[in-house]
């Protein structure tokens, strides 16, 4: 199962929860997901806070990867989420991404996977999928947090957005100087 491999590799950071659904069928997991490792940071092998994750990501896994949804700031971390866990992508799998340094929505394939990017410099994945999906509180009463993973999943089964189609080298070039919006203390 990918997200144990995961785990027990290092690459689940500041994690929510790792929790099996109720009918046993999936795994599902939200915090961060490791794109880029720090350094070690002493001889013991402690490894310095990594350099780039996917923020708030929420995933669902069987033996394959079935959803990844979270947050980016740069388009360009896309290839690298790629190049580190394409091997575990189910033929179907459902990706949404929002990313800081893009104005515009649009849908991508790249290998063969469709991959949605929707811009926010601010908010949380889970919530803006939430919209995105027209999902209201209600449809996840009652459900753990693994189960109301599954229920966004089959929500994602029926999901068609209107957003253009675009190559990825025609995203790319779209891309723009933004940076996400931090709130807190100063």
């Amino acid at each position: 199962m990918p997200l144990a491999k995961y785990k027990d590799s290092g690459l689940l950071f500041n994690s929510n929860f790792l929790e099996q659904t109720s009918d046993g069928s999936m795994y599902g997991y939200r915090g961060e997901l490791v794109l880029v490792e720090g350094e070690a940071a002493d001889a013991k092998g402690h490894a310095k806070p990594p350099l780039d994750v996917v923020r708030g990501v929420t995933m669902l896994a069987d033996n394959k990867l079935n959803m990844v949804i979270g947050a980016i700031d740069k388009l360009e971390s896309v290839q690298t989420f790629i190049n580190k866990y394409k091997e575990d992508f189910a033929a179907d799998i459902k990706n949404v991404f929002f990313v800081v340094n893009i104005k515009d929505p649009m849908q991508v394939d790249i290998d063969g996977f469709k991959f949605v990017f929707i811009p926010l410099t601010q908010g949380v994945p889970w919530n803006e999928i939430i919209d995105e999906l027209a999902l209201e509180k209600s449809d996840f009463k009652g459900q753990s947090p693994a189960d109301k993973i599954l229920t966004l999943y089959t929500e994602m089964q029926s999901y068609d957005p209107k957003y253009p189609q675009v190559t990825l080298d025609e995203a790319m070039a779209s891309t723009e100087d933004i940076v996400r919006e931090a709130w807190g203390a100063v």
